[in-house]
């Protein structure tokens, strides 16, 4: 998710940036109305935090602004504790919430979580894509059956190898039986489930979660560079094929029918196999 940050006190807009980018959102940073309200107008925002007080253009202004031009990205107003008319002018002028100075960071976090469940792109903790479950907290993907199956056939494996060392065991000495359990259970590993989730790492995160939340549709590589990297990245579209080439080995390793289909030309999307 893909986060503008207008405030001009410096001090404040690192240590809001800092604390974002930790919840693994992706930040950029204005300091005053104008150069805010330049990049609010791209449309690539999730969320706009706006601070009232602005050098340049009062962020009243830019939310008139931005609302007048059809821009509807939500609007997070920050507002001076006794300005009860910035807080009416706002939410009149199109601001979806407003928070006063000075705030707990962690109530900011959860007007966040709250702003993106009213605009239907925030669906709890999950994400669920017919048999592809992504953890937006953990950030871990599972799939709901594929490797239920094969976690399944595994244990089936194991009981019948089981069965078998239990056959050959009855079969030896009672001495040779001890030193072969010796053995196993020094070299035994410890329990842990491969099948069934993989941790992604933020790029990976952000690529699909950007493809799970516009599954029905066709992203250009053009909107994973400006959601995910940015306006002033060098990165190039290689990169993205990089780590969708990543992403598709872990589908893989999960066992999951669904597949990142590549539209030659285009961009990307979701489709399920079988």
């Amino acid at each position: 998710m893909r986060i503008l940050l207008i405030e001009d006190e410096r001090q404040l807009s690192e240590v809001l940036t800092t604390l974002l980018k930790q919840q693994k959102y992706t930040v950029d940073a204005a300091f005053d109305g104008v150069s805010g309200e330049e990049y609010a107008r791209s449309g690539v925002y999730d969320i706009i935090i706006l601070d009232v007080m602005l050098p340049k253009k009062n962020g009243l202004d830019v939310l008139r602004s931005l609302r007048d031009a059809k821009i509807g990205t939500p609007v997070l107003l920050l507002t001076a504790k006794s300005e009860v008319e910035d807080k009416i002018s706002g939410l009149d002028r199109g601001a979806d919430d407003y928070l006063t100075k000075p705030f707990a960071t962690g109530e900011l976090l959860a007007r966040l979580r709250a702003m993106t469940r009213r605009t239907g792109e925030f669906t709890g903790d999950e994400l669920i894509y017919h048999d592809m479950v992504l953890d937006r907290n953990t950030h871990e993907l599972r799939c709901r059956s594929g490797g239920a199956q094969t976690r399944t056939q595994a244990q089936t494996r194991t009981q019948t190898k089981t069965q078998t060392q239990t056959q050959d065991q009855r079969d030896k000495p009672q001495s040779q039986t001890h030193k072969a359990q010796e053995r196993d259970q020094r070299g035994k590993p410890q329990d842990r489930d491969p099948y069934n989730k993989v941790q992604l790492a933020i790029k990976e995160y952000q690529i699909l979660e950007l493809l799970m939340q516009n599954s029905r549709q066709i992203i250009p590589k053009e909107r994973f560079i400006e959601k995910i990297w940015g306006y002033d990245t060098d990165a190039e579209y290689n990169a993205i094929e990089v780590y969708i080439s990543f992403i598709r080995k872990k589908l893989a390793a999960i066992h999951s029918r669904v597949q990142i289909k590549a539209v030659r030309g285009v961009g990307y999307t979701l489709e399920e196999n079988g």
